[in-house]
């Protein structure tokens, strides 16, 4: 199209030729080129060739500088060098270059050089209808009174268009209607005429379209909007939409929120039509909620919505004019329901305490569940927290009944915090929970519960009267004054004595006290029940076993039984043949101790003795032996003191003289002992030996007697001897674990000792056990308990109580039992020794508990348990000795001590049983 455009130009284009003149020194040459196009071309389109315009080739125009001479800012044409053609540089616009001018060229000089040349060049712009026509105002207003008569006119203007010639504006045009026209166009004015009377009230305004054609091909056109208002007259009263409104609106709607927007209209217009809204009666509540702009009609919330409180609101509206002209409307505000409100738990009837033996379904509470809000949001659900004591009924409408689910036991728990919650049915849910603080009384359901199962209690005899001995605990899951615990020991007897004589207990802090000494020789333990009572309505008891064990001290020294230091002179004399060699068994000294354990551990030792080397004696047995060959003379004669010491701490010991003889024969001797006491050299001395001697011949008669009546009654008593020797050496058939710090012996075990001649002549010794002494309690000392008193554990006795194969049970001389010697053939000897026999006789007799023994356990006293081995102490039984002889009876399964053989002794299984 631009090639069409610029192929017209061309040949449109008049040029001339001017003479070409010279100018005085100058040669230079003058033309003129004269193009004619039309406006708005394209950038780039080509107006004409100027090389060949001018008459040049394209190659000198290159080559002779050929370039244009621009005035003013703008450069609308150039020249392309290359072919030579002149083009449009710039948009042009002959309106903006020319105006309303007719004609409108544009002109420029070119130059080219060698030879200098000087060229005009004008270009024609042609007018285009590239305009359209425009009115001064896109907007006409109008104003007319309502009350306007036909055929008034309004003037418009003229439109304009900056085009030439026809391309101006031609010809106007109005939109159809019923009321204006155009009137005949005037040269400097347009008319609007009024054909119709006007109504404002039917039609306010009018719009019209008013249109202005320029003659252009195609034709272009302008339009411009005519506003007609038709001015009122006040002839109308205002109107609301509505005579009644009606709202709904949440009850949490915030302030400010616009509840109603009320519009009142006024056919009329300006003052006539200005409309103020106000409340003509509203409710003092309402007031307090809702304001009225006075000039829009906007009803807006200035208070707090409560469903609650006010579920609706009714209130009149008046709209009044400028011209005083008022209408009225009515309005009904609803509120909605929201779940604003959380259900709320009332406690109608509570029972805080509750006992603990309360039967299931006992009523705890009576709950009623009230929720504000109406509808679902009203509706709630009430349930307790998880609980297996507790549950939750419905009685009737909201109201619930809190139960027990089961029995209560205040021992497992004191309290229990029960939480109600209630949800209602709102969306969203809402909630609310209460808690419930229950406490369990408590009922006297629990005895008191001792600490232990028994006590063991140990204490040490010679105690105070009044000492505490141990305190009994014991305690009650109960509380108050279900739990306030007194006691008691209930009253029995030991051995026909109350036992609250021997003990008694603090009724409030359970401390036991002694009411007297113990002495563990005649009481060696007792037990008892003590009983822990509560101070209920209906008291609870229990009871416990209390056993005291009388723990032993060392209190008692050795008692010596043979030789008795009481015994007649005589039987202080001790007969040494001149054949006894070294070993020979002289004699034997018996003792005892009324003590326990190690407190009874006795040893032997030659306090005083003329010559040292001459007699030994066995530290533990007591036996007292030939130490080396004897000197040869007729007689010899020798005082010897021993003493016997225990081995207790402090250790206690007794002494005892002995006059040792060596002759041939006890009657080469015996005129000398009359004669010449031994014991001393005074003469005093003398005269208080043969008293002695007299009295003891008297004793010893007495004794025979006794003792012939005593045998021929012991068929009719019991083996043990009753009470004869009870305050020496008490008996006991209940033992406790010896465990105590003196280091005595466990398991007291009591004995009776009978000393018999058999058909042979022969003296027997043997020891029985006591009866009903039981023995299913007794412990292997191996695995001692400590007692519960704290006592150590029993020390193990030190090697010095150990014995050789040598010292064991048997025989005590040293001659072999062929050489056992017999009853002696004079008639002194015999009565001597069956003197000696029933006086040994009658010491077991009176220390039943102190000496004796079974096979096995070598004559232990009470003291030494069965599991005292024969290695641990000295052999008892070698104690029963005839004087005058080397013979010590035994067991007839006995081993000769020493260095003499023998029959050798039988198993350790026999001599257990």
């Amino acid at each position: 199209m631009d090639q069409k455009i610029a192929s017209g130009c061309r040949m449109s284009v008049k040029w001339k030729v001017a003479l070409l003149f010279y100018f005085f020194t100058l040669n230079h040459i003058f033309a003129q080129l004269h193009y004619s196009i039309p406006e708005e071309l394209k950038q780039g389109s080509a107006i004409g060739n100027i090389a060949k315009d001018l008459g040049l080739t394209t190659a000198e125009l290159s080559h002779r500088n050929f370039h244009m001479v621009v005035r003013g800012k703008t450069q609308y044409f150039g020249v392309n060098l290359d072919n030579g053609d002149l083009n449009v540089a710039e948009r042009i616009d002959r309106e903006i270059l020319c105006g309303i001018k007719q004609g409108c060229l544009i002109s420029f000089e070119a130059v080219i050089e060698n030879p200098l040349n000087l060229y005009t060049i004008k270009v024609d712009i042609q007018d285009v209808n590239d305009n359209p026509p425009s009115f001064p105002k896109n907007v006409f207003d109008i104003g007319i009174s309502e009350s306007a008569l036909p055929g008034v006119r309004l003037s418009l203007g003229l439109a304009r268009d900056p085009d030439l010639g026809d391309n101006s504006v031609q010809r106007y045009t109005i939109s159809n209607n019923d009321c204006f026209s155009l009137g005949e166009r005037m040269a400097s004015d347009l008319e609007l005429v009024l054909e119709k009377p006007l109504d404002r009230e039917k039609q306010g305004s009018y719009e019209l379209t008013l249109t202005a054609w320029d003659g252009g091909n195609p034709p272009k056109t302008g339009e411009a909007l005519i506003k007609i208002i038709v001015q009122d007259v006040n002839d109308n009263f205002p109107k609301f939409s509505k005579t009644n409104y009606q709202i709904s609106i949440n009850e949490n709607a915030p302030d400010g929120f616009p509840v109603l927007q009320l519009n009142a209209v006024d056919d009329d217009e300006g003052s006539n039509a200005q409309i103020t809204y106000s409340f003509r009666y509203i409710p003092e509540n309402a007031r307090r909620i809702f304001a009225l702009h006075a000039e829009n009609g906007n009803i807006s919330l200035i208070g707090q919505l409560d469903y609650e409180l006010t579920e609706s609101y009714e209130f009149t509206v008046e709209a009044k004019d400028g011209g005083g002209l008022a209408a009225h409307c009515k309005v009904l505000v609803l509120i909605i329901d929201i779940n604003d409100n959380a259900p709320e738990i009332m406690i109608t009837s509570l029972t805080s305490l509750v006992p603990e033996d309360s039967p299931p379904d006992t009523i705890i509470a009576l709950i009623h569940i009230h929720d504000l809000d109406s509808g679902e949001n009203g509706e709630a659900n009430c349930e307790i927290s998880d609980n297996l004591f507790f549950r939750l009924t419905l009685s009737s409408t909201g109201y619930y009944k809190l139960l027990t689910s089961a029995t209560l036991d205040r021992e497992s728990k004191t309290e229990y915090n029960i939480s109600i919650i209630a949800v209602d049915n709102g969306i969203p849910q809402l909630s609310s929970n209460k808690t419930i603080k229950l406490t369990v009384l408590d009922v006297n359901d629990n005895p008191p519960v001792f600490e232990k199962a028994s006590y063991t209690i140990y204490i040490h005899e010679n105690n105070l009267q009044g000492t505490s001995v141990h305190k009994l605990q014991a305690s009650d899951y109960d509380i108050n004054e279900n739990a306030k615990i007194s006691y008691s020991i209930i009253n029995h007897n030991i051995e026909s004595i109350p036992v609250s004589s021997y003990v008694s207990i603090n009724s409030v802090t359970g401390i036991i006290y002694a009411q007297r000494s113990f002495d563990y020789e005649q009481l060696r333990e007792f037990q008892f029940q003590a009983m822990a009572k509560d101070s209920g309505s209906t008291p609870l008891s229990s009871n416990v076993t209390v056993k005291i064990c009388i723990m032993d001290k060392n209190d008692n020294a050795p008692k010596i039984l043979y030789p008795s230091p009481d015994t007649e002179e005589t039987a202080l004399f001790e007969f040494i043949p001149h054949s006894a060699e070294k070993g020979y068994l002289v004699t034997k000294v018996i003792a005892v101790d009324a003590d326990s354990g190690h407190n009874a551990w006795l040893s032997y030792h030659l306090q005083q003795v003329p010559d040292p080397s001459l007699f030994i004696i066995g530290q533990h047995s007591g036996e007292i032996k030939i130490g080396r060959e004897l000197p040869d003379m007729e007689s010899l004669r020798q005082k010897i003191v021993v003493l016997v010491k225990d081995n207790g701490i402090p250790s206690l010991s007794s002494t005892v003289t002995l006059n040792l003889v060596v002759a041939e024969n006890f009657q080469q001797v015996a005129p000398e002992i009359k004669r010449q006491p031994s014991f001393s050299s005074s003469s005093k001395m003398t005269f208080y030996l043969v008293i002695s001697i007299a009295m003891i011949s008297v004793l010893f008669i007495v004794t025979v007697v006794f003792m012939v009546i005593y045998k021929c009654r012991k068929t009719n008593i019991p083996t043990n001897f009753g009470t004869v020797g009870r305050n020496v050496y008490p008996q006991f058939t209940l033992g406790c674990p010896s465990e105590f710090s003196d280091t005595s012996l466990p398991f007291p075990f009591s004995y009776d000792v009978c000393v018999t001649l058999d058909s042979k002549q022969n003296e027997i010794a043997y020891l029985k056990p006591n009866q009903n002494v039981p023995t299913d309690n007794l412990i292997d000392t191996n695995e001692p308990e400590v007692a519960e008193t704290g006592i150590q554990q029993q020390v193990q006795p030190n090697s010095d109580w150990r014995f050789s194969q040598a010292q064991r049970p048997g025989p005590s001389g040293a001659q072999p039992t062929e050489e056992a010697g017999v009853w002696p053939n004079n008639q002194f000897e015999t009565e001597r020794l069956q003197a000696m026999i029933l006086a040994s006789a009658n010491e077991a007799a009176e220390g039943t508990s102190g000496l004796g023994g079974s096979t096995g356990t070598m004559g232990l006293s009470a003291r030494y348990g069965p599991q005292f081995t024969l290695q641990h102490v000295p052999d008892y039984r070698q104690n029963v000795y005839i004087p005058g002889s080397t013979l010590t009876p035994t067991n007839a399964a006995g081993k000769r001590d020493g260095k003499g053989g023998g029959n050798k002794k039988k198993s350790g299984k026999k001599d257990k049983k």
